[in-house]
């Protein structure tokens, strides 16, 4: 009896270490050919096409709006209004001022300055007779003297008298010369400065006027207006806020060598909190220069949104279409493991349901999530199987058992052994 209980014993032991190799479930999937598009990632935050904010230049009371704050607006349109009793007032003033310096310019031009004209030029002419006059009577007596009938006295006389007439006509050419030349421009200068002067303080008190007509720069979305009716507007504080989110900027910044791969005009998608898809968008700007503090390039993406499903401010994730292969040999980006050593490589699985490790060359990644997928550039062929759920930390030579999905979450679902009390 106790050969027998000997020999059970070892029949035991020796089916426990005849026990068959540990399988291990695994997904797999089959290395193809399809065309890939390399996706450039980077976090941005969405910003406004075009924002004002809007700033008095005059501090005045709130008299009233026009708008709400959501309200859409077009450029030029008035959106609130500022007390401006007492600058309308000196507006009043000013044009007053304004219109008296007009008269007086009129004024100037067609009377003033043309009879200080007219009195210089007939002066000029009465010196002329008085010339002509002086020397007709210096001839006459020169004539007579000769004859001997005046003495020469009288010639003398009439030659002072010459003499005195031509130097009253210089003056008074003179003094033409000069009302034409120098006083006449000189008065239409001065008559045309006031008018001027009173013009320019019309105009700016106009311009104050005016100043409290909060109008709107650019069209857009009224996104702020902090104040109520009433309440006192600060100049240089700003009144409203005025975005124009027809479009947003998702501004993102990327590796120089990343983004070497794209330009102006390059399809990308913003995955957007909340959205089940992302929004299409292209490149709209690359920074022909680098940020001095991150060494990256400031990339801007433009996305429509016509419909204002989007706002300004939001977090987003951008994906940004880079290099393209027809024919690139891809597999899941999950089947890509590091090894220890830090070379890349994938778990092929053989006609024997083993996996085997082997080290491969990788390219571009293409897509996001689930569906992303990565260019094996060598290492590997077409139609091989590679483990694509499960390959990390599994040994190479290790049975593995291929399952689908759907089979992998019952699998997880099943109670172990050891809560099911198998081992007794």
């Amino acid at each position: 009896m106790a050969v027998a209980a000997a020999l059970l014993l070892a029949a035991g032991c020796s089916s426990k270490e005849a026990a068959p190799p540990t399988v291990v479930s695994v997904q797999a999937a089959t290395a193809t050919e399809q065309p890939v598009t390399e996706q450039i990632t980077g976090d941005a935050v969405l910003a406004p096409l075009a924002q004002a904010a809007i700033v008095p230049k005059v501090t005045a009371p709130v008299a009233k709006y026009f708008i709400q704050r959501g309200s859409r607006v077009k450029a030029g349109e008035l959106l609130a209004t500022l007390e401006n009793k007492d600058l309308t007032a000196a507006a009043m003033d000013a044009g007053g001022a304004y219109a008296e310096a007009q008269a007086s310019y009129q004024s100037a031009v067609k009377a003033t300055i043309p009879e200080s004209t007219q009195k210089a030029e007939l002066d000029e002419e009465q010196a002329k007779t008085a010339l002509d006059l002086q020397q007709k009577i210096y001839d006459a007596r020169k004539s007579l003297f000769a004859q001997g009938a005046i003495p020469e006295r009288d010639v003398q006389t009439a030659h002072a008298a010459l003499v005195q007439a031509q130097s009253a006509y210089d003056i008074a050419q003179k003094h033409l010369a000069s009302e034409r030349a120098v006083n006449r421009a000189a008065a239409m200068e001065s008559a045309k400065g006031q008018l001027e002067s009173a013009e320019g303080k019309y105009k700016g008190a106009q311009a104050m006027v005016n100043y409290t007509e909060i109008r709107s720069p650019i069209s857009g979305v009224v996104t702020e207006r902090p104040l109520f009716p009433g309440e006192t507007a600060a100049a240089g504080t700003p009144l409203l806020t005025v975005m124009d989110t027809s479009a947003l900027i998702a501004k993102t910044h990327l590796p120089q060598s990343e983004v070497q791969q794209m330009k102006v005009g390059s399809d990308a998608s913003v995955a957007v909190p909340g959205m089940d898809e992302p929004a299409k968008g292209t490149v709209s700007l690359i920074s022909p220069a680098l940020d001095p503090g991150s060494t990256t390039v400031e990339v801007w993406v433009r996305v429509p949104n016509a419909k204002g499903e989007l706002r300004a401010g939001t977090p987003v994730h951008v994906s940004i279409a880079g290099r393209s292969f027809p024919h690139a040999l891809v597999v899941p980006a999950g089947a890509v493991v590091t090894a220890s050593s830090g070379k890349t490589m994938v778990l092929v699985v053989d006609a024997g349901s083993v996996a085997h490790q082997r080290v491969v060359q990788t390219g571009i990644t293409s897509g996001s999530g689930d569906d992303a997928v990565v260019q094996i550039v060598s290492g590997l062929k077409a139609g091989e199987q590679v483990v694509s759920v499960g390959a990390y930390a599994l040994d190479d030579g290790t049975k593995v058992k291929v399952v689908t999905a759907a089979e992998a979450d019952q699998d997880a679902d099943k109670p172990s052994a050891a809560k099911s009390g198998g081992d007794d």
